[in-house]
C-alpha cells in the first residue's frame, strides 16, 4: 500500500491477524488508545484480529500488508538464547 503525503488510514478494527511492513517513508501507528508510535523503513508492527488501529504519515510511506488466519510473528522472529 501507499499512502500520499497527510495520508491516513482511519481507525478501523482489523478483520485477521495483519503486520504491517514498512517499505520506505515514515508515520505513525496506533492501537486502541490514542497513543501514537513513529514508525520508520524497515519497522514491522503486528495487529491481533479484532484489534483497534490506524496508519497515518505526513510525509508519505510505502508499506506491504499481510493478512491471514495463519498469521504468527514468532514465525518470523529470530530467537535468541541469553544463557
Amino acid at each position: 500500500m501507499h499512502l500520499e503525503r497527510s495520508g491516513v488510514i482511519g481507525f478501523h478494527q482489523a478483520k485477521l491477524p495483519q503486520l504491517l511492513l514498512i517499505v520506505s517513508g515514515e508515520g505513525y501507528v496506533r492501537g486502541e488508545i490514542e497513543n501514537y508510535v513513529k514508525v520508520h523503513t524497515g519497522d514491522a508492527v503486528f495487529w491481533m484480529k479484532d484489534e483497534w488501529h490506524e496508519t497515518k504519515t505526513d510525509t508519505g510511506l510505502t508499506a506491504i500488508v499481510v493478512e491471514s488466519e495463519e498469521l504468527c510473528p514468532l514465525d518470523f522472529m529470530a530467537l535468541k538464547n541469553f544463557e
